[in-house]
């Protein structure tokens, strides 16, 4: 059992060394040498986990989203702590994937240097859309069970409203990694994204949640 916990443990910290690369400096910087260097380990230990550099950014790419997954988790237990509407769950949920912070824009960069290099690798480029539509499958429930609860229209369409979502966060989340100190009108554009995801979800989630009364 220990030596299962160092084996995770080691992967983890050449992962996080990628992520810290790729994030700062690009996908270039995270060669097998910089990312051995980062990580405190020799080349040799880096080669030994990881056969190639499309297998290290995958697994940075996996711990990444895995991160992204944790943080949400986290927003619907303490939604449901607090009894609190889907609707902020989802919105929680989904600025975590926008990156308007330091942490979220390095994952940010991660994962689109992933979606970049899956356009010629299959493997990558299977593990990408299995993502995306886990984040679909994920949204569509969280819909159906506004439906659910009366905080959305009974005869809402739950998977294009589960598109809409997505489409629209994929859309904000490039715009701020392009341009975060932009301004919108009166708005920084980190504001503006916020208050565009919030109209979103409020002409999905049009009721009020029956669920705690």
């Amino acid at each position: 059992m220990p030596r299962v916990a160092d084996h995770d443990a080691r992967r983890r910290q050449i992962a996080d060394a990628v992520i810290g690369l790729v994030a700062g400096s690009g996908l270039d910087a995270a060669t097998v040498a910089h990312v051995a260097k980062q990580a405190g380990v020799s080349v040799g230990l880096v080669q030994h986990y990881f056969t190639s550099k499309d297998d290290l950014l995958l697994f940075a790419y996996q711990q990444v989203t895995a991160d992204v997954g944790e943080r949400v988790a986290g927003h619907i237990t303490q939604g449901e702590a607090r009894k609190g509407t889907i609707s902020d769950v989802v919105f929680a949920s989904m600025l975590e994937l926008l990156p308007i912070d330091d942490r979220r824009r390095g994952e940010c960069r991660v994962m689109r240097a992933f979606l970049g290099r899956s356009v010629d690798n299959a493997t990558l480029a299977a593990v990408a859309s299995a993502t995306s539509q886990r984040i679909h499958r994920e949204l569509a429930t969280a819909v159906h069970n506004g439906k659910e609860c009366g905080e959305v229209e009974s005869d809402a369409d739950v998977d294009m409203s589960a598109l809409r979502i997505a489409a629209l966060v994929d859309g904000l989340a490039g715009q701020l990694y392009q341009a975060p100190g932009r301004a919108v009108g009166v708005r920084a554009l980190p504001d503006a994204a916020e208050a565009v995801l919030e109209a979103c979800l409020n002409g999905i989630f049009t009721g009020e949640c029956r669920q705690y009364r």
